[in-house]
């Protein structure tokens, strides 16, 4: 059996997409700068998905600027509200420390230029608190930025709270919602978001298209200099095929998110009781403030990358963590900031199942994923000292 459990690294292309897309990679191929008829069809299907879009998340269309990416628009984000800042002497941001590293590494290349950064913590169930922030405000804080989900435990973080905050105090907010546009409820005039990222393949988009919301109050300064497209923010021609198909995906997402929650709560609520029973295993990120999908469990006495190759000869799909950080050696900066020591956030496992996924393929995913932890302590040296008791469990 093969089943497909890395939703959050990325999502299949679902058929409405698809059919919302084609036209625009065959027939109706214009440029969307073109004034002829051939070009101005492809500019009315750009700015009908940007109405779309808009609907979505209750923003206004001229709000939403599509990007390569929830990285790119992460990225611009961040850096305008920080030039917006600096204008008025406010160099100081606050983040979280487990943000998607495209947030860090820019909060970071800020660093290098003169602005200070305060990353809040988000405590061992990864949820920050919003006691946290009122500590770390200060007169020149310039943005705080938050993301709505975490991509590798997937909590939910208190996104109305930190909005209404920040709005009370005059502080641009922006949220990473990659992980949960598509899943959650997003109301940016509700929720007090000032800037919002999304990526479109995390909801059945073609990769390489994404969102930056920015309320009409906030200066967007341009990542990218060239044309006047997206009203002069975001030169290059667009990608219309991908941005109609991701407007569609969106679409199509948030009008059976009911009925795709209630499907995909069963299959995660027994993919938690059955990975829970594992002896020394250890449940990541808090059981109910947490996307539909997502699962992390950290199991003791191995290493993540053994556990993926044994899962994958077994037709499983899986991750230790985030995608973007596939390869690296170290253990994810996620769990670690949850406060778990080097040696057990090494041996982590994310599932993180969508409404394409089955009861079976848990079922499956349950058969299997016991025996490759007993194959794998079976043979880790660790595991051995620790049985013996030459070292003491972590868990």
């Amino acid at each position: 059996m093969f089943v497909y459990a890395d939703n959050a690294a990325t999502t299949c292309v679902s058929q409405t997409a698809l059919d919302a897309m084609m036209p625009y990679l065959t027939g109706q191929y214009g440029n969307p700068s073109s004034l002829y008829t051939f070009g101005q069809t492809a500019h009315e299907a750009v700015e009908d998905a940007r109405k779309t879009v808009a609907s979505c998340i209750g923003a206004q269309p001229r709000e939403i600027y599509f990007t390569s990416g929830g990285s790119e628009a992460d990225n611009q984000a961040i850096l305008s509200a920080a030039k917006a800042g600096a204008r008025k002497n406010r160099r100081h941001l606050i983040s979280t420390a487990f943000e998607h590293h495209a947030v860090l590494h820019t909060l970071k290349k800020l660093e290098k230029e003169g602005f200070e950064v305060t990353l809040l913590p988000v405590h061992e169930d990864g949820v920050a608190r919003l006691q946290d922030l009122e500590v770390a405000v200060r007169e020149d804080t310039a943005l705080v930025t938050v993301m709505f989900a975490n991509n590798e435990i997937g909590t939910v973080q208190p996104i109305a709270e930190i909005g209404a905050f920040c709005r009370d105090r005059g502080i641009p907010f922006h949220t990473d919602a990659v992980q949960a546009a598509g899943h959650m409820p997003i109301d940016v005039n509700e929720m007090n978001i000032d800037m919002l990222s999304l990526s479109g393949h995390k909801f059945h988009s073609p990769k390489g298209t994404g969102v930056l919301y920015a309320r009409r109050s906030i200066p967007v300064y341009n990542l990218i200099e060239g044309g006047g497209q997206e009203r002069g923010k975001r030169a290059g021609t667009e990608n219309v095929a991908g941005i109609v198909a991701l407007a569609a995906a969106l679409k199509e997402s948030c009008d059976h998110m009911a009925a795709n929650t209630a499907k995909i709560l069963p299959m995660r609520d027994r993919l938690l009781e059955g990975l829970g029973k594992i002896p020394h295993s250890v449940i990541n990120g808090n059981p109910e403030k947490r996307v539909p999908g997502t699962v992390n469990i950290c199991f003791e006495g191995l290493e993540g990358d053994g556990l993926l190759i044994l899962l994958d000869q077994n037709g499983i799909c899986a991750s230790s963590g985030s995608a973007c950080n596939a390869g690296s050696i170290d253990p994810s900066h996620v769990l670690l900031a949850l406060g778990l020591p080097y040696e057990l956030a090494h041996g982590s496992l994310r599932l993180s199942i969508g409404e394409y996924n089955t009861m079976e393929e848990i079922d499956h995913i349950l058969t299997v994923v016991p025996r490759v932890v007993e194959t794998l302590r079976s043979k880790s040296p660790l595991w051995q000292a620790m049985e013996s008791g030459q070292k003491p469990h972590l868990i």
